[in-house]
């Protein structure tokens, strides 16, 4: 696995931005240990429901506060109080902002040390998001709003998502496929493409493409796409047809070279009332169906050398565009504009639509 250093993307080791990092329905109020950006942090849903995530280690005696099952703090449920935590070494109690309150045995009151780092998380969508910047900066953009999964009086299924695992290689590798023109053909089996290109703009970066498919289209239909990345770790990318879906795929760093990865599809399939069990099977299949697609791409992931350079050829999309934006995540934020500078606008790869007009 290669390094943030090795592609030379700036002096963060780890990226800016929004990031999932559970499931919602999986975060309960047993701590959970996670381990996210070289770092091992605490995982839990408070009494309210509050979602917390806070580095692991307590500042006393640098006791894991998620990895323990016989404390009598654990086995007694006093563990998570209303939307606090205690260490299960020696009691200590922390809120969700990280400062110790309350230290049982004490008659000298609380160091103002006593201290832990606590994360910015927002559920929505039916996961976790977590906010992650190494200069310690608050969000610079916002999350995506997801607006389709509460509409399901309008016919949405809301999706299920799919936890995939890690995968040894840096997120740069899998980034670099929203400027990957050439694999569709092979890898998808892609027929006839109309048009491919790609928008650049501030945080987001877009990827436009119609084309034929060997199984997915009839004839001489188009399967016309609209996928985008939110920052550097949520890529969504929306299909319109008889049911207009929205596919999610998300990243998020675990070490430095390896990556977690998790999947997700709605789609629409009633009008203006709540899907029925019959339609929302006919959603989970396009979850089938776009996770198999997905899991071509995923394979040649897990198994391939990090591409450090790309031996490029003309024909190949804007690889080096991309890779430019990105380094907007891996150096301090002020440097951002300069990076969008260098890419901002349109890049048009092919579009067979503009030749035929200008012939005609």
């Amino acid at each position: 696995m290669a390094t943030t250093a090795e592609y030379g993307l700036g002096e963060l080791t780890y990226p800016r931005g929004w990031f999932m990092i559970a499931i919602a329905d999986d975060v309960t109020q047993e701590p959970q240990p996670v381990r996210y950006f070289g770092k091992e942090m605490a995982l839990y849903r408070g009494k309210s429901g509050r979602v917390v995530l806070l580095d692991a280690y307590c500042p006393h005696m640098k006791v894991n506060i998620a990895r323990n099952t016989t404390s009598y703090v654990v086995r007694d449920d006093t563990r998570i109080e209303g939307d606090s935590i205690r260490c299960p070494a020696h009691g200590w109690r922390f809120t969700p902002e990280g400062q110790c309150d309350d230290i049982p045995y004490s008659t000298h009151g609380i160091p103002k040390a006593a201290c832990i780092k606590s994360h910015k998380v927002v559920e929505r969508a039916g996961c976790i998001w977590m906010w992650h910047d190494m200069e310690g900066g608050a969000p610079d953009f916002d999350l995506p709003d997801f607006a389709e999964y509460d509409q399901t009086e309008q016919g949405w299924v809301r999706w299920t998502v799919d936890h995939l695992g890690t995968l040894p290689i840096h997120p740069q590798e899998i980034l670099d496929n929203m400027t990957d023109f050439a694999h569709f053909t092979p890898v998808h089996g892609s027929l006839g493409h109309a048009y491919f290109e790609n928008e650049f703009e501030g945080h987001i970066m877009r990827q436009r493409f119609g084309s034929g498919h060997r199984t997915l289209v009839d004839g001489n239909g188009l399967l016309e796409t609209d996928t985008w990345y939110t920052g550097p770790g949520i890529l969504l990318s929306r299909m319109e047809g008889k049911h207009p879906s929205i596919m999610m795929i998300c990243n998020t760093p675990v070490e430095d070279g390896e990556v977690r990865v998790w999947f997700a599809v709605m789609a629409r399939t009633a009008d203006d009332h709540e899907p029925t069990r019959e339609e929302a099977a006919i959603a989970r299949a396009y979850h089938e169906a776009g996770l198999a697609a997905f899991a071509q791409d995923f394979e040649l992931w897990k198994y391939k050398e990090p591409a450090i350079s790309i031996l490029q050829v003309p024909d190949d999309g804007p690889f080096h565009k991309e890779r430019i934006w990105y380094k907007q995540f891996y150096n301090p934020r002020e440097r951002a504009p300069e990076f969008q500078k260098r890419v901002n606008g349109v890049h048009v790869s092919m579009d067979r639509r503009r030749d035929a007009a200008q012939a005609a």
